[in-house]
Formats: structure tokens, C-alpha cells, sequence
């Protein structure tokens, strides 16, 4: 049974920076990709980013895109997500995803695409 573990969150004021971990137990390798999606309180669960194991492609939504960088080590089996210039809309739990060997149509940012959820971590952004 694949686990994901994270790591990272906390409080931060806005403007500041917190790098999410994620740990693999093994290197999902039947995993092509890896992400990060969230969940703030009254919203449904929104896509942040994702990166291709082997490629090292990376996407992400728009809403993060030149504040947050994914990342991936390859000999710790683990994926990365260093968030640069926080905004308090940021605060959300925060859920590393591997989808499994996927083999059908949805796109990196859809939810259904992904098999294995971490627990979440939560991250608060202070004004």
C-alpha cells in the first residue's frame, strides 16, 4: 500500500515562503505524476500543481503560477513544493497526490486522475 506523508505547513505571514514535503513509502512508480492540490474551508478541493516523475514537466493553476515551484527527488522519493510570496486566499490544507500508473484521460489537474492522497497539511496565511 503506497503512503503519501507530508510536511511543511504552518503559519506564515503573507509575503513569506513554507516549502511542503512529500514522501513517498515507495516510489510510486507505477506513479507518472505527482502533485499538490487543496482545500480551504467551504470550497471544494482545487488543483495546485503537478510534476512528471521522469520528464520533470511541471504545471500549475494560474492562481499560483510565479509564486510556487513543484519539485521532485528522485533518490528520496519525494516531491516538493516551495511556496514564495504567500497570500492569505493561500490558506487551504494541502494534499500530495500520485496517480498510480493512470492510464485515462483525465488531465493532470483533474482530481479523478489521482489514486493515492496524502493526509493534508495545513497551511494559514495571516494578513
Amino acid at each position: 500500500q503506497v503512503q503519501l506523508v507530508e510536511s511543511g505547513g504552518g503559519l506564515v505571514q503573507a509575503g513569506g515562503s513554507l516549502r511542503l514535503s512529500c514522501a513517498a513509502s515507495e516510489r510510486t512508480f507505477s506513479s507518472s505524476t505527482m502533485g499538490w492540490f487543496r482545500q480551504a474551508p467551504g470550497k471544494e478541493r482545487e488543483f495546485v500543481a503537478a510534476i512528471r516523475w521522469s520528464a520533470g514537466n511541471t504545471y500549475y493553476t494560474d492562481r499560483v503560477k510565479g509564486r510556487f515551484t513543484i519539485s521532485r527527488d528522485s533518490a528520496k522519493n519525494t516531491v516538493y513544493l516551495q511556496m514564495n510570496s504567500l497570500k492569505p486566499e493561500d490558506t487551504a490544507a494541502y494534499f500530495c497526490v500520485a496517480d498510480g500508473s493512470y492510464s485515462g484521460s483525465y488531465y493532470y489537474t483533474h482530481r479523478m486522475r489521482y489514486r493515492y492522497w496524502g493526509q493534508g497539511t495545513q497551511v494559514t496565511v495571516s494578513s
